[in-house]
């Protein structure tokens, strides 16, 4: 008898901005059997391994949407998978635009990868053949008893962003990739076991002229969820639970952010770290040797 299970692995919480605490954006689901990772941001494979998962195991990689930081280390995950005897062709599920993606970052490599296969002469080079799948808004992939929808959201102006829909059986987990506070996406999450969200804190990114002046944070914060707004998201989606990822900027003030949500939302709540592991079904959250569960 198959018991449902779903755990999410915070891989990555971060953005552009570097920081060795906080990885690019990237979360791992393992649900019916499969592992299934989300986006691929810097520090992907690093993160894989000290999860426990290699990436020669990854049965489908989604992504939200082709802003660097979200596939930044693509072919790094190619070939360190390879490396790790990946022997069947990785199935990538992305938007409008990533097969041209993929093409160009193979063809950028070729060279490179075309020495290495010839030297190395590993068994395969199956591990290296991606075969890629471009979705629209509400599209639904099923297998091993999960189902995954695409959700378009605002990250206006850049083009063709999406978040996601996890199901398996009564459990399920929506990513809401990177947008603004956005009505579809608060409709597609409403009564979601867990709602993974992004923020901005405004309020830490100080202008700097030379740097980043006030209309450069203006620009950035206009297509984020302040973290003065992500409580009424959760609280208008009636989630299980909120956990906060891909914090712009990585160092804040976590009390004060805390008490941005609390003025919306009073359900459990994570300020999101790396490495972070959630089992939706048991409501527990692993992290560093600690356990903590929430009442179900």
């Amino acid at each position: 008898m198959s018991v449902t299970s779903m755990r999410l692995t915070l891989l990555g919480t971060g953005c552009p901005q570097v920081d060795p605490g906080r990885m690019g954006p990237a979360n791992l689901v393992r649900a019916g059997g499969r592992a299934l990772l989300f986006d691929c941001g810097s520090g992907v494979t690093q993160r894989l391994v000290q999860a426990g998962t290699r990436g020669s195991e990854i049965d489908a990689l989604f992504l939200t949407h082709l802003h660097s930081d979200h596939v930044v280390d693509f072919h790094q995950l190619l070939v360190s998978s390879w490396h790790q005897g990946r022997t069947r062709s990785w199935k990538v599920f992305g938007p409008p635009g990533t097969l041209g993606f993929v093409e160009r970052s193979a063809a950028l490599w070729k060279p490179e990868l075309d020495i290495r296969v010839a030297h190395e002469k590993r068994p395969n080079e199956a591990g290296l053949d991606v075969q890629v799948t471009e979705y629209a808004d509400g599209q639904a992939f099923r297998g091993g008893g999960v189902t995954v929808t695409a959700v378009k959201v605002n990250h206006d102006p850049f083009p063709e962003t999406y978040g996601f829909v996890v199901e398996q059986d009564s459990l399920r987990l929506v990513i809401s990739s990177d947008t603004v506070a956005w009505p579809p996406l608060i409709a597609a999450a409403r009564g979601a076991d867990l709602l993974l969200h992004e923020v901005f804190i405004r309020r830490e990114m100080r202008p700097d002229p030379d740097h980043r002046p006030q209309e450069t944070i203006d620009a950035v914060a206009s297509y984020h969820t302040l973290s003065t707004e992500v409580g009424r998201v959760a609280a208008e989606a009636d989630v299980g639970m909120l956990v906060l990822n891909h914090f712009v900027p990585t160092r804040f003030d976590a009390e004060a952010v805390v008490a941005d949500v609390r003025a919306h939302w009073p359900g459990a709540l994570v300020l999101g770290e790396d490495l972070m592991t959630f089992d939706i079904a048991a409501r527990t959250l692993s992290h560093a040797g600690a356990t903590v569960a929430f009442p179900l």
